[in-house]
């Protein structure tokens, strides 16, 4: 064979295959630098202080002397706690009425807004969106004010159409107390779901409620069998934030109640919020426990909405 068959393999320059290892170099700094810092955060912030509230669980400690080990004991306390069932009652209640009027009242403001050709459109979503751009406290100070006795705004409308309640005191009164947190919580709540609600729905074609106009269908029955169907992933989603919400949350009614009056309006985090850092109290295991049946509760009510809440997106 002569030499003038032979072929030759090109040679990869040097400068090259420098070049793709220094690109693969950047590439790992670059995932490193990505995804250390965040996972090595969560588990140092997350993940590890509710696995250590498992073993804290188990022991009667109040944070300053030396921790006693009991075992199951605080669990076993915790289900023979009345006021444990009594705060679980209210997380019920919370749970039930606020992600539905959410929901609801998102739904059709979001309906209005993409459907409607109002002039104040945009003016709208920043007003439905501004109670989320203030914080729990100014919220729940908010609505005390409105609840006063004494020039709440309340008594006010309400002396003003011919309703006079003196000076009663909404949050002060057991039989009201915990029906008046909702109006607040749903209120604070509304805005950032109208936003979502309403990005999801510019999203569906337009030619589908054409389509359902020509065959002379309104706007309650586009809404719910046209819309509704067409964002039940995004309300899915919704219901789960809100139900964990409610569950997890006692912000609002820390301020607003502080449990009270009586316990009336008192919830399982608040509940647990004052066994750990409470005076009266001081009981770091128990409060652990009680931690440990919320997130059992959490659990459940995740896996109730997998099972009763569709999760199928429609194609069109």
């Amino acid at each position: 064979m002569s030499d003038s068959t032979i072929v030759k393999t090109p040679k990869t320059p040097m400068r090259k295959l420098m070049g793709l290892d220094k690109a693969n170099t950047q590439k790992w700094i670059f995932l490193f630098i990505a995804i250390v810092p965040p996972f090595g955060g969560y588990l140092l912030f997350t993940l590890f202080p509710n696995i250590l509230s498992v073993y804290y669980a188990m022991l009667n400690w109040d944070g300053f002397t030396d921790a006693t080990f009991v075992g199951l004991s605080n669990f076993v306390t915790a289900f023979q706690d009345k006021y444990v069932w009594r705060a679980l009652i209210h997380n019920l209640i919370f749970m039930i009425t606020v992600p539905f009027f959410v929901i609801i009242i998102s739904l059709l403001l979001a309906y209005l807004i993409t459907n409607k050709t109002y002039k104040e459109n945009k003016f709208l979503k920043v007003l439905f969106f501004f109670p989320n751009v203030l914080s729990t406290v100014v919220v729940a100070l908010l609505w005390a004010f409105i609840y006063d006795g004494s020039y709440g705004l309340l008594n006010g409308i309400l002396k003003f159409v011919g309703i006079d309640m003196g000076n009663f005191y909404w949050l002060g009164n057991e039989s009201t107390a915990l029906a008046s947190i909702i109006p607040a919580w749903v209120w604070g709540g509304v805005g950032l779901y109208v936003i979502i609600f309403a990005n999801a729905m510019l999203g569906i074609p337009k030619s589908l409620y054409e389509a359902a106009i020509l065959e002379g269908a309104g706007h309650m029955t586009r809404l719910f069998k046209i819309t509704m169907p067409l964002v039940t992933p995004i309300i899915r989603v919704s219901a789960l934030f809100l139900v964990v919400g409610t569950m997890k949350g006692f912000e609002i009614i820390l301020i607003m109640t502080n449990g009270g009056p009586f316990g009336s309006t008192d919830v399982i985090g608040l509940y647990m919020f004052n066994l750990a850092f409470g005076i009266e109290y001081r009981n770091y295991g128990y409060a652990s426990a009680v931690g440990m049946i919320l997130f059992v509760i959490l659990v459940t009510a995740k896996l109730l909405i997998d099972k009763f809440v569709p999760n199928k997106g429609y194609e069109y």
